[in-house]
């Protein structure tokens, strides 16, 4: 059984930057396509950025290109993101999310294991 664990969130001030962690375990993570969503209150959970197993293909949510940046080390089973710029509207629960995939899927129905949130606050 696949499990996630996300670290780095916290509370931020508007236009700095924060970076969060998750770290797999109990499965072949080099083979996943691992992705981060974001949850606001009162909101669905939306998809924010992807990265296919290989490393070499991402995907962005329009909100965050240019602010965000995903990245993943296969040799640590942890993929990053590394939130810039940030606004308040960026405030959520952070989800890390995984799939064995050969596509980069933007829709939670799409993925197959979840960590269990990691809050961001971004004051203004």
């Amino acid at each position: 059984q696949v499990q996630l664990v996300e670290s780095g969130g916290g509370l931020v001030r508007a236009g700095g930057s924060r970076s969060l962690s998750c770290a797999a375990s109990g499965g072949t993570f080099s083979a996943y396509t691992m992705a981060w969503f974001r949850q606001a209150p009162g909101a669905e959970r939306e998809f924010v950025a992807g990265i296919k197993w290989s490393g070499g293909r991402t995907a962005y949510a329009d909100s965050v290109k240019g602010r965000f940046t995903i990245s993943r080390d296969d040799a640590k089973n942890t993929v990053y993101l590394q939130m810039n710029s940030l606004k308040p509207e960026d405030t959520a629960v952070y989800y890390c999310a995984g799939v064995s995939s050969w596509t980069i899927p933007q829709t939670s129905r799409g993925y197959t294991y979840w960590g269990q949130g990691s809050q961001i606050t971004v004051s203004s």
